[in-house]
């Protein structure tokens, strides 16, 4: 049997410009922490691809489902290696095709061929005719369709080898994790602080949370949820610290002291203002929220900037104009709306004002949190912190 390997393509990486190596060697870092688990796996870069060699047949779609979590991967392709010689790429050619014939229904096929390496005799247009005559040589049942073919076959003639594939599994792409410093998100249990957590992480961005409850009102069932959305991001966020804070002696003041349509702004500025605190402590040079705009009363323009206003740190909000529809198919694909969507409450859902204010004015918002004790209840909410580590679920 000829030896197959995996071709791993960079994405936005290979635009990167001299500081191009940094970016390939924390994608391969990662590649190497996300297949520890599999035996005798060979990961290296060569010619600007990364190759997955000496694995286990048998474990292949399930290391193709792991690396293709790791962000900066464009594509990966299962191959057929063939020795850089007509004959041998005739050889492997024709053995691709008849596994792919063994299994699927295949009546056309095209050959797609290009040489990375030009000192290869034959160019790309003649290579492709002629395997493509030694296919159908030896697989007589099948026909060339150069517009809708049932199987594109790739060949893919490099200095030392020639690469034989069908297929390109579409990677996550953005930028390999570590690559653009920490953040740190303000988790809900809802729908899409998860999606936004997930897209700054693709950014390259590593990501801490910060969690914020209303125990007794809220419940330990709650408490769960957030933590098995953590659970979820750690599949490609890697392990991460999740800071939990209970933000109930908080609002019981912001309803005592403030007035209730103002509830919302004042609770999002102190959990901003806590936030900064923790993001500071922990290198975080960012907040990361789940915000997108006009989606609810705290998320107006004007909502925005009176929550911006808490903070020096910049926020970062990814999802700021996205449609909900989108950030829920986000959702799926990254494997947290099931989670999300589970009925149990958070603090948002605790003393929500009758008729919020949803163009609230900043220097009333201002004046009326002089009547609160701030940098008290911030100093009493940070003594209570609680900071679990976030890893894999086996």
């Amino acid at each position: 049997m000829r030896e197959e390997l995996l071709i791993i393509r960079f994405g936005e990486v290979a635009l990167k410009g001299k500081n191009k190596s940094f970016f390939e060697r924390k994608m391969i870092a990662r590649i190497k922490k996300v297949l520890k688990g599999f035996d005798k796996i060979n990961v290296t870069r060569e010619e600007g691809l990364v190759f997955i060699r000496e694995y286990n047949i048998e474990e292949r779609e399930d290391i193709i489902k792991e690396v293709s979590k790791v962000f900066g991967i464009a594509s990966i392709s299962p191959a057929l290696i063939a020795k850089p010689f007509l004959e041998d790429i005739y050889d492997a050619s024709n053995e691709f095709m008849t596994s792919v014939m063994e299994k699927e229904d295949v009546k056309t096929f095209k050959i797609e061929a290009k040489r990375a390496d030009k000192n290869f005799p034959v160019k790309s247009p003649d290579l492709a005719r002629m395997v493509g005559g030694a296919v159908l040589k030896f697989q007589k049942v099948l026909s060339v369709d150069v517009k809708n073919p049932d199987v594109y076959l790739h060949v893919d003639v490099r200095r030392d080898k020639a690469l034989i594939y069908r297929s390109k599994i579409v990677g996550f792409g953005g930028l390999p994790l570590g690559t653009n410093g920490k953040g740190l998100v303000l988790l809900s249990g809802g729908i899409d602080s998860p999606v936004a957590a997930w897209m700054m992480a693709k950014r390259g961005m590593r990501i801490e949370a910060i969690h914020f409850h209303s125990y007794p009102y809220t419940s330990q069932r709650a408490r769960d949820k957030v933590q098995a959305l953590a659970e979820k991001l750690a599949i490609y966020c890697d392990e991460f610290k999740m800071h939990v804070v209970n933000l109930l002696p908080i609002q019981e003041a912001i309803v005592k002291d403030a007035p209730e349509e103002e509830m919302t702004i004042h609770t999002r500025r102190f959990m901003m203002k806590i936030a900064e605190k923790i993001a500071e402590k922990n290198n975080c040079k960012m907040l990361i929220t789940g915000e997108s705009l006009g989606q609810v009363a705290s998320q107006t323009t004007e909502s925005i900037v009176a929550t911006d206003n808490a903070v020096n740190i910049p926020v970062m909000r990814p999802l700021i104009a996205m449609d909900k529809i989108d950030i829920m198919e986000i959702a799926k694909d990254i494997d947290t709306y099931e989670i999300s969507i589970l009925p149990y409450e958070d603090c948002c859902t605790v003393f929500l004002p009758k008729r919020p204010v949803t163009r609230p004015k900043l220097d009333k918002i201002l004046e009326s949190e002089q009547a609160l004790d701030t940098e008290k209840l911030i100093e009493n909410a940070l003594e209570n912190v609680e900071t679990v580590k976030i890893v894999l679920r086996d």
